[in-house]
């Protein structure tokens, strides 16, 4: 099987928001004109890239001259563990971590929770509900200050060993995680062997057998071309995971507030557009990998619900504030009339 081209450098424009706290808090003058690192892991193509290349095009077309974004995919500055430590250092401007919050920050491990986000209508009532009030202030406080969240995705298994139509399939499947407790326990509670690694790690380890699947985003799947290394794909979708825009605190607090206010609102803005080509990804994308060769089943969510049940008792009794949260997120699942 041929090894797909991996990433490249998409050079386009502009930056961050943060709360009002790190505007007070500028250390010295204000920066002048420069470029906007913005770090992602995803492949060209993916969700992740084409969200951070629609950001950097709305704000490059409103920065002040000499301001732009420079946007670097396929983890070429690194990882989402490196990602966020070179945002604390202020060697990153912006980053667009998923999972990887919930080994940071426990409450994020909220939305390791499977099936518990039914739609992205959902996920806007639960961002409107308690992200911006009860999530947010914590990553900041961390040291990751979120400009706006937007998407990596519903989340679906592949492998090499068989279809996955329910946890007995999962049994002894070596399958890729991401770094994080949460993900680790659903899959050991479903009877798989989950194993942390890098996306960027992914493919190799498929294409020699170090691993046997993985779990991710259809969007993910594609953009690493992860159908060039796997036999079948089983449509869980067990997992949402957003993605966050998140900014340096370095950086943020010495920008001229005319640069600031138009990275935030076209953060935001751009969410708009994540969700509707997440939408239309999914819809093209489970024929897209059939055509590659790719057995794709359907599951029924109900068959896993059950095994997944010591996760959340799990997470209610060691996160602080954990059942409350499940439970507000659940209390909007449906429109409220």
């Amino acid at each position: 099987m041929r090894k797909g081209a991996r990433g490249a450098m998409t050079r386009v424009a502009a930056g961050a928001l943060v709360g009002a706290s790190l505007a007070v808090a500028a250390c010295g003058g204000e920066a002048g004109p420069r470029d906007l690192k913005f770090g992602h892991v995803g492949e060209p193509g993916s969700l992740f890239a084409r969200s951070a290349e629609e950001f950097a095009r709305r704000a490059n077309a409103r920065l002040p001259e000499g301001w732009e974004v420079v946007v670097y995919g396929s983890s070429q500055l690194g990882g989402d563990e490196l990602l966020l430590q070179k945002i604390k250092l202020g060697t990153v401007d912006f980053a667009l971590p998923s999972s990887v919050m919930s080994s940071q920050i426990d409450e994020f491990g909220l939305f390791e929770m499977p099936y518990l986000v039914a739609d992205r209508e959902h996920m806007k009532r639960i961002e409107t509900e308690l992200f911006w009030s009860d999530l947010a202030p914590l990553a900041e406080a961390r040291g990751y200050p979120i400009l706006a969240v937007w998407e990596n995705g519903f989340r679906h298994v592949t492998n090499n060993v068989r279809p996955i139509r329910g946890p007995d399939d999962l049994a002894g499947v070596k399958l890729r995680t991401p770094r994080g407790v949460w993900r680790v326990k659903l899959f050991q509670a479903l009877g798989a062997n989950p194993t942390p690694m890098a996306l960027s790690e992914v493919f190799i380890g498929l294409q020699t057998g170090v691993i046997d699947g993985q779990e991710n985003p259809l969007a993910q799947i594609w953009g690493s071309k992860l159908y060039e290394v796997q036999d079948y794909l089983s449509l869980t979708g067990h997992v949402y995971t957003p993605g966050y825009v998140v900014v340096s605190p370095r950086g943020w607090s010495g920008y001229p507030p005319e640069v600031r206010a138009v990275l935030e609102e076209e953060a935001k803005a751009t969410q708009a557009f994540v969700y509707e080509t997440a939408a239309e990804l999914d819809r093209r994308l489970v024929e897209a990998v059939r055509d590659e060769g790719v057995a794709v089943n359907e599951v029924d969510p109900a068959v896993f619900t059950g095994r997944s049940e010591a996760v959340y008792a799990d997470f209610a009794g060691s996160v602080p504030g954990g059942a409350g949260l499940v439970e507000r997120a659940a209390a909007v699942r449906d429109p409220r009339p």
